[in-house]
């Protein structure tokens, strides 16, 4: 194991924080060591009470003047309310404010952000089907504009006429998508950057590793990056912080699909029957360092290359200097 720091980010909880905080907050947490921010394109919170639902692409052009690390999308969607090409021009607009830092995140949705146009919401493999042509678009706008040439596309979901993005970076940004079944990792390694998985048994992510470097290897391309999500809930009792998980992320014990609920209210009364034992395994929620610190090292362990922590209470910045003071000294690649 390397002794060379690793890479920890934070993950803007823009459903939880106004904007203004979550630049804060962001700012704060890289003084303390944090490298790097991802924050989610989400059109509402996943319950009521979180309160928020900012607008993702002006907050992190707005972080890349408070902060000097990486700018990730963990994730947006190019399928239902932003066709690829806006996607497309948006990733680049913000590479080209700040090169090397931003990385492209890109999910295949959930009906509580993308249902609000009014389009058909289809079944996963159509989801999945529609984000990878919508990677190929986007791959075409990147490698089109960068070569200085007009690109189109017709395909099973997306049409695009013919056109190019005028604003780019000298490097289009790497694509990572989102994944949580081997089917969807090993696509991945065939055409994107990297994948971001949520946190999750470790078996399970070791299995999406292996389809992802499968799917690598039959490309001919070289091992992506392994980003990972991991919501934690940290405060100074253990009671504090069960009690921030119910209250602010009882979607982190929910034991069940929830890519087709449409509704923060709706959310709300599913949510009613979480209790606390239904975070064990999914979620670590302590208010010991040491465990949080030894739930990070597994993953980083596992080989992930990156890890974004999103804290789901309110108390953020004493998570924030509490773990720099007391979880990251500890922590090896």
């Amino acid at each position: 194991m390397s002794s060379l720091a690793p890479h920890i980010g934070y993950a803007a909880a823009l459903d939880q924080f106004e904007p203004a905080e979550v630049l804060e907050f962001a700012a704060l947490a890289e003084s303390r060591g944090f490298r790097g921010t991802m924050a989610a394109d989400r059109f509402q919170p996943w319950v009521p009470r979180q309160g928020q639902a900012a607008f993702s692409w002006p907050v992190l052009g707005a972080l890349g003047q408070v902060t000097t690390g990486d700018l990730g999308t963990g994730m947006t969607v190019p399928s239902f309310r932003w066709h690829p090409a806006m996607v497309a021009q948006a990733s680049a607009t913000l590479a080209a404010l700040y090169p090397g830092r931003h990385w492209l995140g890109i999910g295949s949705g959930e009906a509580i952000d993308e249902h609000i146009t009014g389009t058909h919401w289809p079944e996963t493999a159509e989801r999945i089907n529609r984000m990878f042509e919508a990677v190929e678009v986007i791959h075409k706008l990147f490698a089109g504009s960068l070569a200085g040439r007009d690109v189109k596309h017709a395909g099973q979901y997306f049409t695009l006429e013919s056109t190019r993005l005028w604003t780019m970076p000298s490097e289009a940004p790497p694509i990572f998508v989102a994944t949580s079944g081997p089917v969807t990792a090993k696509r991945a390694g065939r055409t994107v950057d990297g994948i971001i998985v949520d946190g999750a048994p470790i078996e399970r992510i070791a299995a999406l590793f292996t389809r992802f470097d499968e799917g690598a290897r039959e490309a001919g391309r070289a091992p992506g990056a392994r980003v990972l999500r991991l919501h934690v809930s940290w405060a100074p009792t253990d009671e504090e912080a069960m009690a921030n998980a119910m209250r602010e992320w009882p979607n982190g014990g929910l034991r069940f699909p929830r890519s087709d609920i449409r509704s923060p209210f709706e959310f709300e009364q599913l949510a009613r029957l979480v209790r606390p034992e239904d975070f064990e395994g999914r979620m670590v929620v302590s208010a010991d360092p040491d465990v949080h610190r030894a739930s990070i090292q597994r993953y980083l362990d596992l080989g992930f290359d990156r890890i974004y922590l999103h804290n789901v209470g309110r108390n953020q910045r004493e998570w924030i200097d509490v773990f720099a003071r007391d979880v990251f000294p500890g922590l090896a690649r």
